[in-house]
Protein backbone atom coordinates (compact mmCIF):
# COMPACT_ATOMS: atom_id res chain seq x y z
CA UNK A 1 0.00 0.00 0.00
CA UNK A 2 2.89 2.20 0.88
CA UNK A 3 6.34 3.07 0.72
CA UNK A 4 9.07 4.34 3.29
CA UNK A 5 10.65 6.51 0.48
CA UNK A 6 8.35 9.63 2.14
CA UNK A 7 10.79 10.34 4.73
CA UNK A 8 13.31 11.23 2.28
CA UNK A 9 11.66 12.50 -0.73
CA UNK A 10 12.43 15.89 -2.42
CA UNK A 11 12.26 17.65 -5.12
CA UNK A 12 15.78 17.39 -6.31
CA UNK A 13 16.92 15.69 -9.23
CA UNK A 14 20.74 14.88 -9.33
CA UNK A 15 22.69 15.03 -12.64
CA UNK A 16 25.32 13.10 -14.43
CA UNK A 17 26.75 9.59 -13.83
CA UNK A 18 28.75 6.82 -12.50
CA UNK A 19 28.45 5.05 -9.24
CA UNK A 20 27.29 2.21 -10.61
CA UNK A 21 29.53 0.33 -7.99
CA UNK A 22 26.59 0.92 -5.98
CA UNK A 23 24.53 -1.82 -7.81
CA UNK A 24 27.11 -4.48 -7.20
CA UNK A 25 26.15 -6.29 -10.15
CA UNK A 26 28.61 -8.13 -12.19
CA UNK A 27 29.12 -7.25 -15.80
CA UNK A 28 26.86 -8.77 -17.99
CA UNK A 29 27.78 -11.60 -20.16
CA UNK A 30 27.31 -12.40 -23.31
CA UNK A 31 23.75 -11.46 -24.77
CA UNK A 32 21.43 -14.29 -26.57
CA UNK A 33 18.89 -13.20 -28.64
CA UNK A 34 15.63 -15.49 -27.70
CA UNK A 35 12.27 -14.62 -29.34
CA UNK A 36 13.08 -11.25 -29.77
CA UNK A 37 13.81 -10.61 -26.03
CA UNK A 38 17.30 -9.65 -25.13
CA UNK A 39 18.81 -12.24 -22.51
CA UNK A 40 22.10 -12.89 -20.48
CA UNK A 41 23.27 -16.08 -20.97
CA UNK A 42 25.23 -18.16 -18.76
CA UNK A 43 27.33 -20.86 -21.05
CA UNK A 44 25.69 -23.95 -21.88
CA UNK A 45 25.65 -26.78 -18.74
CA UNK A 46 26.62 -24.14 -15.81
CA UNK A 47 23.39 -23.15 -13.48
CA UNK A 48 22.91 -19.32 -13.13
CA UNK A 49 20.91 -19.61 -9.68
CA UNK A 50 18.85 -16.51 -8.52
CA UNK A 51 20.65 -14.03 -6.15
CA UNK A 52 19.59 -15.06 -2.95
CA UNK A 53 18.78 -12.25 -0.26
CA UNK A 54 20.87 -12.26 3.07
CA UNK A 55 20.06 -9.07 5.19
CA UNK A 56 23.30 -7.73 6.98
CA UNK A 57 24.17 -9.04 10.55
CA UNK A 58 24.09 -5.38 11.78
CA UNK A 59 20.65 -5.03 10.60
CA UNK A 60 18.21 -6.91 12.05
CA UNK A 61 14.16 -6.77 12.25
CA UNK A 62 11.56 -5.59 9.69
CA UNK A 63 11.37 -2.57 10.91
CA UNK A 64 14.78 -1.17 11.00
CA UNK A 65 15.47 -2.84 7.26
CA UNK A 66 12.42 -0.65 6.19
CA UNK A 67 13.96 2.38 7.62
CA UNK A 68 17.48 2.71 7.30
CA UNK A 69 18.06 1.67 3.70
CA UNK A 70 16.32 5.06 2.68
CA UNK A 71 18.21 7.37 5.41
CA UNK A 72 21.39 5.66 4.33
CA UNK A 73 21.87 3.60 1.43
CA UNK A 74 24.46 5.38 -1.41
CA UNK A 75 21.97 7.08 -4.11
CA UNK A 76 23.16 6.81 -7.59
CA UNK A 77 23.45 9.79 -9.87
CA UNK A 78 20.70 10.05 -12.56
CA UNK A 79 19.59 12.43 -14.96
CA UNK A 80 16.19 12.72 -16.36
CA UNK A 81 14.56 14.41 -18.64
CA UNK A 82 10.98 15.57 -17.61
CA UNK A 83 8.16 15.13 -20.26
CA UNK A 84 4.29 15.90 -19.84
CA UNK A 85 1.27 13.31 -21.08
CA UNK A 86 -1.88 14.21 -21.17
CA UNK A 87 -3.78 11.38 -19.46
CA UNK A 88 -6.00 9.05 -21.82
CA UNK A 89 -7.40 5.90 -19.87
CA UNK A 90 -9.38 3.19 -22.02
CA UNK A 91 -8.17 5.75 -25.17
CA UNK A 92 -9.79 8.77 -24.93
CA UNK A 93 -8.34 12.32 -22.94
CA UNK A 94 -9.56 13.17 -19.51
CA UNK A 95 -8.42 16.69 -19.28
CA UNK A 96 -5.69 15.65 -16.79
CA UNK A 97 -1.47 14.63 -16.93
CA UNK A 98 1.17 12.96 -15.63
CA UNK A 99 4.79 13.73 -15.82
CA UNK A 100 7.23 11.35 -16.95
CA UNK A 101 10.97 11.23 -15.97
CA UNK A 102 13.25 9.26 -18.96
CA UNK A 103 16.24 8.07 -18.36
CA UNK A 104 18.93 10.28 -20.28
CA UNK A 105 20.61 8.90 -23.00
CA UNK A 106 23.79 9.53 -24.72
CA UNK A 107 23.03 11.53 -27.51
CA UNK A 108 24.49 8.97 -29.99
CA UNK A 109 22.87 5.89 -28.23
CA UNK A 110 19.03 7.82 -28.51
CA UNK A 111 19.35 8.76 -31.92
CA UNK A 112 20.39 5.27 -33.32
CA UNK A 113 17.71 2.94 -34.73
CA UNK A 114 19.36 0.00 -32.59
CA UNK A 115 18.64 2.01 -29.32
CA UNK A 116 15.40 2.14 -29.93
CA UNK A 117 15.49 -1.45 -29.75
CA UNK A 118 16.60 -1.74 -26.64
CA UNK A 119 14.61 -3.16 -23.85
CA UNK A 120 12.63 -0.29 -21.84
CA UNK A 121 12.09 -0.91 -18.19
CA UNK A 122 9.17 1.01 -16.53
CA UNK A 123 9.19 1.62 -13.14
CA UNK A 124 6.09 2.31 -11.36
CA UNK A 125 6.43 3.71 -8.01
CA UNK A 126 4.62 3.44 -4.40
CA UNK A 127 2.61 5.92 -2.36
CA UNK A 128 4.07 9.52 -2.05
CA UNK A 129 7.02 8.02 -4.34
CA UNK A 130 8.44 9.57 -7.30
CA UNK A 131 11.89 9.31 -9.32
CA UNK A 132 13.74 10.24 -6.82
CA UNK A 133 12.96 7.32 -4.75
CA UNK A 134 15.96 5.24 -3.92
CA UNK A 135 14.41 2.01 -5.52
CA UNK A 136 13.90 4.22 -8.65
CA UNK A 137 17.85 5.37 -8.57
CA UNK A 138 19.37 2.00 -8.06
CA UNK A 139 16.82 0.63 -10.97
CA UNK A 140 17.68 3.15 -13.50
CA UNK A 141 21.30 3.08 -13.08
CA UNK A 142 21.53 -0.80 -13.10
CA UNK A 143 19.14 -0.31 -16.80
CA UNK A 144 21.67 2.45 -17.56
CA UNK A 145 24.82 -0.36 -16.53
CA UNK A 146 23.18 -2.24 -19.29
CA UNK A 147 22.50 0.24 -22.04
CA UNK A 148 18.48 -0.53 -21.53
CA UNK A 149 16.62 2.40 -21.85
CA UNK A 150 14.54 3.83 -18.40
CA UNK A 151 10.98 5.90 -17.60
CA UNK A 152 9.48 6.30 -14.70
CA UNK A 153 5.92 7.72 -14.75
CA UNK A 154 4.97 9.54 -12.09
CA UNK A 155 1.01 8.34 -10.95
CA UNK A 156 -1.11 12.15 -10.67
CA UNK A 157 -0.20 14.12 -8.61
CA UNK A 158 3.41 12.95 -7.55
CA UNK A 159 5.56 14.98 -9.68
CA UNK A 160 5.49 17.87 -7.11
CA UNK A 161 2.84 19.61 -9.46
CA UNK A 162 -1.17 18.59 -8.41
CA UNK A 163 -3.00 17.31 -11.01
CA UNK A 164 -5.91 18.89 -12.60
CA UNK A 165 -9.10 16.59 -11.76
CA UNK A 166 -10.53 15.75 -8.59
CA UNK A 167 -9.11 12.32 -8.84
CA UNK A 168 -5.37 10.91 -8.03
CA UNK A 169 -3.84 7.59 -8.35
CA UNK A 170 -4.75 4.73 -5.97
CA UNK A 171 -3.71 0.91 -5.49
CA UNK A 172 -5.87 -0.85 -8.08
CA UNK A 173 -5.41 1.72 -10.93
CA UNK A 174 -5.25 -1.11 -13.32
CA UNK A 175 -6.44 1.51 -15.98
CA UNK A 176 -4.07 4.29 -15.46
CA UNK A 177 -0.85 0.96 -15.59
CA UNK A 178 -2.57 0.10 -18.88
CA UNK A 179 -2.71 3.50 -20.89
CA UNK A 180 0.90 4.38 -19.48
CA UNK A 181 2.46 0.68 -21.17
CA UNK A 182 0.33 1.04 -23.88
CA UNK A 183 1.74 4.98 -24.53
CA UNK A 184 5.42 3.21 -23.73
CA UNK A 185 5.24 0.45 -26.69
CA UNK A 186 3.69 2.92 -29.01
CA UNK A 187 6.85 4.78 -28.99
CA UNK A 188 8.86 2.00 -30.63
CA UNK A 189 6.92 -1.06 -31.33
CA UNK A 190 9.97 -2.83 -31.74
CA UNK A 191 11.52 -2.26 -28.06
CA UNK A 192 10.42 -5.12 -25.19
CA UNK A 193 9.01 -3.65 -22.07
CA UNK A 194 9.59 -4.67 -19.22
CA UNK A 195 8.34 -3.16 -15.78
CA UNK A 196 9.44 -2.87 -11.87
CA UNK A 197 6.35 -2.10 -9.71
CA UNK A 198 7.08 -1.33 -5.95
CA UNK A 199 4.33 -1.22 -3.55
CA UNK A 200 1.35 0.21 -4.65
CA UNK A 201 2.54 0.60 -7.91
CA UNK A 202 3.16 -3.32 -7.74
CA UNK A 203 -0.29 -3.71 -6.55
CA UNK A 204 -1.80 -1.65 -9.64
CA UNK A 205 0.65 -3.42 -11.71
CA UNK A 206 -0.35 -7.12 -11.13
CA UNK A 207 -4.24 -6.05 -10.98
CA UNK A 208 -3.90 -4.70 -14.38
CA UNK A 209 -1.64 -8.44 -15.31
CA UNK A 210 -5.22 -10.32 -13.81
CA UNK A 211 -7.34 -8.24 -15.81
CA UNK A 212 -5.76 -8.52 -18.81
CA UNK A 213 -4.96 -11.81 -18.87
CA UNK A 214 -3.13 -13.23 -22.15
CA UNK A 215 -3.40 -9.44 -23.63
CA UNK A 216 -0.71 -8.48 -21.55
CA UNK A 217 1.96 -10.01 -23.80
CA UNK A 218 1.25 -7.92 -26.32
CA UNK A 219 2.73 -5.12 -24.48
CA UNK A 220 5.15 -6.41 -21.57
CA UNK A 221 7.86 -9.12 -21.68
CA UNK A 222 7.96 -9.48 -18.14
CA UNK A 223 7.36 -7.45 -14.75
CA UNK A 224 8.59 -7.59 -11.31
CA UNK A 225 6.65 -6.68 -8.49
CA UNK A 226 8.32 -5.41 -4.77
CA UNK A 227 6.38 -5.36 -1.66
CA UNK A 228 3.74 -5.35 -3.59
CA UNK A 229 0.64 -5.57 -0.65
CA UNK A 230 -1.67 -8.20 -2.69
CA UNK A 231 -4.02 -8.15 0.36
CA UNK A 232 -4.79 -4.29 1.06
CA UNK A 233 -7.53 -5.81 4.20
CA UNK A 234 -4.64 -7.17 5.51
CA UNK A 235 -2.29 -4.29 4.84
CA UNK A 236 -3.99 -1.38 5.28
CA UNK A 237 -4.57 -3.13 9.30
CA UNK A 238 -0.88 -4.12 9.68
CA UNK A 239 -0.62 -0.29 9.56
CA UNK A 240 -2.55 0.71 11.99
CA UNK A 241 -1.18 -1.54 14.45
CA UNK A 242 1.68 -0.72 16.77
CA UNK A 243 4.73 0.68 15.66
CA UNK A 244 3.36 0.44 12.30
CA UNK A 245 1.33 3.59 13.22
CA UNK A 246 4.14 5.67 12.86
CA UNK A 247 4.71 4.83 9.04
CA UNK A 248 0.75 5.65 8.81
CA UNK A 249 1.05 8.93 10.70
CA UNK A 250 4.32 9.87 7.66
CA UNK A 251 2.34 8.96 4.38
CA UNK A 252 -1.09 10.64 6.36
CA UNK A 253 1.17 14.30 6.66
CA UNK A 254 1.77 14.66 2.62
CA UNK A 255 -1.62 12.89 1.89
CA UNK A 256 -3.33 15.16 3.91
CA UNK A 257 -1.40 18.38 2.49
CA UNK A 258 -2.03 16.77 -1.01
CA UNK A 259 -5.92 16.17 -0.34
CA UNK A 260 -6.72 19.62 1.40
CA UNK A 261 -4.81 22.09 -1.59
CA UNK A 262 -7.54 19.63 -4.32
CA UNK A 263 -9.93 20.74 -1.87
CA UNK A 264 -9.01 24.32 -2.88
CA UNK A 265 -9.27 23.71 -6.55
CA UNK A 266 -12.56 21.42 -6.18
CA UNK A 267 -15.00 22.71 -3.31
CA UNK A 268 -16.97 19.99 -1.83
CA UNK A 269 -15.50 16.65 -2.92
CA UNK A 270 -14.98 15.88 0.71
CA UNK A 271 -15.07 17.33 4.39
CA UNK A 272 -12.35 19.22 5.55
CA UNK A 273 -12.61 18.25 9.08
CA UNK A 274 -12.95 14.67 8.47
CA UNK A 275 -9.34 14.82 6.47
CA UNK A 276 -7.94 16.77 9.28
CA UNK A 277 -9.09 14.13 11.98
CA UNK A 278 -7.73 10.97 9.85
CA UNK A 279 -5.52 9.15 12.08
CA UNK A 280 -5.37 5.68 9.91
CA UNK A 281 -5.35 5.21 6.24
CA UNK A 282 -8.96 3.55 6.14
CA UNK A 283 -10.40 6.98 7.93
CA UNK A 284 -8.31 8.36 5.21
CA UNK A 285 -9.34 6.10 2.58
CA UNK A 286 -13.48 6.08 3.54
CA UNK A 287 -13.35 9.91 2.95
CA UNK A 288 -11.38 11.08 0.14
CA UNK A 289 -9.58 7.56 -1.92
CA UNK A 290 -12.64 5.60 -2.18
CA UNK A 291 -15.44 7.95 -3.13
CA UNK A 292 -13.14 9.87 -5.72
CA UNK A 293 -11.94 6.74 -7.42
CA UNK A 294 -15.32 4.99 -7.40
CA UNK A 295 -15.89 2.81 -4.54
CA UNK A 296 -18.49 2.36 -1.89
CA UNK A 297 -16.12 2.96 1.35
CA UNK A 298 -12.77 2.10 2.40
CA UNK A 299 -13.81 -1.65 2.71
CA UNK A 300 -14.96 -1.78 -0.32
CA UNK A 301 -12.00 -0.66 -2.33
CA UNK A 302 -9.47 -2.17 -0.05
CA UNK A 303 -11.74 -5.60 -1.21
CA UNK A 304 -12.23 -4.75 -4.63
CA UNK A 305 -8.78 -3.05 -5.52
CA UNK A 306 -6.40 -6.16 -3.95
CA UNK A 307 -4.33 -7.92 -6.56
CA UNK A 308 -4.24 -11.31 -4.98
CA UNK A 309 -7.52 -12.25 -6.41
CA UNK A 310 -6.31 -12.05 -9.98
CA UNK A 311 -2.85 -13.95 -9.74
CA UNK A 312 -4.30 -16.85 -11.08
CA UNK A 313 -5.05 -15.19 -14.10
CA UNK A 314 -1.98 -14.06 -14.88
CA UNK A 315 0.02 -14.96 -18.34
CA UNK A 316 3.37 -13.12 -18.81
CA UNK A 317 6.04 -14.18 -17.02
CA UNK A 318 5.90 -12.15 -14.06
CA UNK A 319 8.13 -12.03 -10.47
CA UNK A 320 6.85 -10.97 -6.43
CA UNK A 321 9.49 -10.19 -4.42
CA UNK A 322 8.31 -10.05 -0.78
CA UNK A 323 9.99 -10.12 2.07
CA UNK A 324 8.54 -12.44 5.04
CA UNK A 325 9.00 -9.54 7.41
CA UNK A 326 8.10 -6.83 5.49
CA UNK A 327 6.11 -4.74 8.44
CA UNK A 328 3.01 -3.50 5.66
CA UNK A 329 2.20 -6.67 4.78
CA UNK A 330 2.06 -10.13 7.34
CA UNK A 331 3.78 -13.04 5.66
CA UNK A 332 0.49 -14.93 6.72
CA UNK A 333 -1.42 -13.11 3.91
CA UNK A 334 1.48 -13.33 1.26
CA UNK A 335 0.06 -15.86 -1.91
CA UNK A 336 0.52 -19.47 -2.07
CA UNK A 337 1.42 -21.31 -5.12
CA UNK A 338 -1.50 -22.60 -5.23
CA UNK A 339 -3.35 -18.92 -5.83
CA UNK A 340 -0.78 -17.97 -8.34
CA UNK A 341 -0.89 -19.07 -12.42
CA UNK A 342 2.18 -20.86 -13.60
CA UNK A 343 3.88 -17.89 -14.97
CA UNK A 344 3.98 -16.17 -11.54
CA UNK A 345 7.08 -16.58 -9.55
CA UNK A 346 7.65 -16.14 -6.13
CA UNK A 347 10.73 -15.07 -3.93
CA UNK A 348 9.76 -14.56 -0.38
CA UNK A 349 12.68 -13.96 1.68
CA UNK A 350 12.63 -14.18 5.29
CA UNK A 351 14.37 -10.65 5.53
CA UNK A 352 14.46 -7.40 3.69
CA UNK A 353 11.40 -5.22 5.42
CA UNK A 354 9.44 -2.98 3.28
CA UNK A 355 11.59 -2.15 -0.25
CA UNK A 356 14.61 -2.27 1.67
CA UNK A 357 16.78 -5.05 1.19
CA UNK A 358 19.70 -3.64 1.53
CA UNK A 359 22.86 -5.75 1.37
CA UNK A 360 26.80 -5.06 3.60
CA UNK A 361 28.81 -4.23 3.96
CA UNK A 362 28.34 -0.88 6.07
CA UNK A 363 26.73 1.16 5.77
CA UNK A 364 24.97 -0.64 2.81
CA UNK A 365 23.93 -0.59 -0.65
CA UNK A 366 20.75 -1.14 -2.51
CA UNK A 367 21.76 -3.94 -5.32
CA UNK A 368 20.32 -6.93 -4.19
CA UNK A 369 16.78 -5.61 -5.41
CA UNK A 370 17.88 -4.50 -8.88
CA UNK A 371 20.41 -7.73 -9.92
CA UNK A 372 17.52 -9.77 -8.62
CA UNK A 373 14.69 -8.52 -11.04
CA UNK A 374 17.13 -8.06 -13.81
CA UNK A 375 18.03 -11.77 -13.40
CA UNK A 376 14.82 -12.57 -13.47
CA UNK A 377 14.77 -10.44 -16.85
CA UNK A 378 17.98 -11.91 -18.23
CA UNK A 379 16.57 -15.92 -16.83
CA UNK A 380 13.54 -16.46 -16.56
CA UNK A 381 14.30 -17.52 -12.67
Amino acid sequence: MSELNVITESARYEKNSVHDDVMTAPPAPAMLLRNSVLLNSAPDGIPNPAPKYHAPWWLKGGHLQTIYPPLSARRPLIEYQRERWETTPYGKPDGDFIDIDRLVETPNASESSSAKAMPMLVVFHGLEGSSNSIYALNLMAAARQRGWRGIVPHFRGCSGEINRLPRAYHSGDAAEIDWILRQVKAEAPDQPVYVVAISLGGNASLKWLGEQGSAAGAIVQAVAAVSAPVDLTASGHALDQGFCKLYTKMFLSTMKQTALKKLELHPGIFKRSIVEAAQSLHAFDDEVTAPIHGFRDADDYWSRASAKPGLMNIQVPTLLVNAQNDPFLPASSLPTKSEVSPHVRLDFPLDGGHVGFLSAPFPGNGGWMPQRVFHFFEHDE
